[in-house]
Parts: structure tokens; sequence; C-alpha cells
């Protein structure tokens, strides 16, 4: 894992009951502000509050945000893969990538994924909902389609895409990390991180894969500064703060920056 690497801030837009024009804002001013990531999530309807409240999907919004951004990195936390044709992934991610490049620069693009786990969108998009194990299968097999297209594709993809998947299951999920992850994210506390890590490694020497390089990641927990320094001192660089809105919290935001920047030594 990367301990060297700075620590980075990615705030979690929330795309429920907000409009859009208040999302569009909450870019700009986030981008304004120094956040390092921009994040939204792939469902289709509220995941807290009014069940039947304002949402809007996710690829569609990456795609504004890859024009209207300059400098941050951004992607989903995380892209369902069950929604989306593995291969069509792949091509969606790469044209995005490209739409946010900038003049000799590569693109920004953070191709998060997972398999899945909020029935109410299965149901009532007409997905088969499966289980968690057949969906874990299935998101072995479409990454394993999604690196073959990127090497297919022409034009290819502005970089490396980084990839970063969610989820700490011991048996597959960790294997996946060890197998494809730039980015592994979780929501394990500082205590359980040591013992997370060491199976990753285990799994990558299964894979015969070089996981030095891999970037940890956490949620923030709203103002809790011990759980973030524990996260820290374990080797978390990435760290996510969920931003719900239509009253977005952006002195959270600045503090949490200015917690960023002094590890950073800033």
């Amino acid at each position: 894992m990367l301990l060297d690497t700075p620590v980075r801030l990615g705030v979690q837009i929330q795309p429920q009951h907000v409009t859009y024009p208040q999302i569009r804002d909450a870019v700009l001013t986030l981008e304004d502000l120094g956040v390092d990531i921009l994040l939204n999530w792939d469902h289709f309807f509220p995941l807290t509050g009014d069940p039947e409240g304002l949402h809007f999907e996710s690829w569609t919004m990456l795609g504004a945000w890859a024009e209207q951004t300059e400098r941050v990195e951004f992607g989903a936390l995380v892209n369902c893969n069950s929604y989306r044709n593995a291969d069509l992934q792949a091509d969606m991610a790469r044209t995005i990538d490209h739409i946010s490049a900038r003049g000799g620069d590569t693109g920004r693009f953070i191709f998060g994924t997972g398999s899945g786990w909020f029935e109410r969108d299965y149901d009532a998009y007409g997905y088969e909902f499966g289980t968690a194990g057949s969906r874990l299968d299935d998101l072995a097999e479409g990454l394993k389609r999604i690196e073959a297209r990127w090497e297919a594709l022409n034009p290819a993809p502005t970089r490396r895409i980084p990839v970063m998947i969610g989820g700490k299951g011991e048996k597959k999920t960790l294997r996946l990390v060890a197998r494809h992850a730039d980015i592994w994210h979780s929501f394990v506390m500082p205590d359980e991180l040591p013992a997370k890590l060491e199976v990753i490694q285990r799994w990558a020497e299964t894979e015969q894969r070089d996981t030095a390089n891999l970037v940890i990641s956490n949620e923030l927990h709203r103002r809790d500064e011990e759980i973030a320094d524990g996260l820290y001192a374990g080797g978390t660089r990435m760290f996510t703060l969920g931003f719900p809105g239509p009253d977005f919290d952006y002195d959270l935001v600045r503090r949490w920056l200015a917690w960023r920047d002094a590890k950073n030594g800033s």
C-alpha cells in the first residue's frame, strides 16, 4: 500500500432530495474549495429520507461533471456492475476519461465499482437480484471484460483508468481488490484495517500481483478526527465525506480540508 502518497479528500455529493442546479453549484463550489475528488452513487432511488424523493442517475451526471470541472478527479462510489453490460461500462468510462482531459493532460475519471446491494433498484428496473455470491461472481467476470475492452478501444483511454473496488468480504471481494484494484474503499474501523490488509496481501500473492501501489480509502465519520487519525495511521490515504443536501455543509468540508493539509504538512 502507498504510505508516501498525499492524503486526498473526496466528497460524495448525494444525488437525492436536491435539484440538479443545486448539484451543479455544489460541484463548482467544492472544486473551488480545493477538494481532490468528487463522487456520487449509482442508485435509482433515495437511500435515506423520503423513498419517493428527488433522485438522479449516476453516469449521466458524471459525464456532465467531466465537462464542468477542470482539476478534480471524479467517479461513482460506487458504480453497480449489475446495471450495465461490462463492455459498455468500459466504453462509457473511456469516453468520460477523454471528456475530462484538458489540453495535454490525461483524464480524471476514477472507475469505482461494486457488485450491488440495493434490491429496490433491481426490482424496479428489471434486473435479476440473485444472491450476494452471484453478484460478486458477475463482478469478477465483468472486471475481466472491462480491462480487455479498454485494451481494444480506439482511441484508448488517456491513462490507465484507476479502478476502485468497494467492500470488505474476505473470500471474494478482497480477492478482486488484489487482482484488479488501484484503490480499495471500505468502511472498516481502524482496528479492523490491519487484518483486512493482510488478507489483501495474501490474495495478491495468490494472484501474483504487486499491490504495493494500492491506495487505501475509507469513509470520514463526519466530525470524528480520532477515527480519521487511526485510519491514517493504518495506511489510509483517501478519505471520503458524505455530503447531503440541500443544505450543504461547506464549513464541514473546510474543516476536513484543513485536517488533510495538516497531514500533508501544508
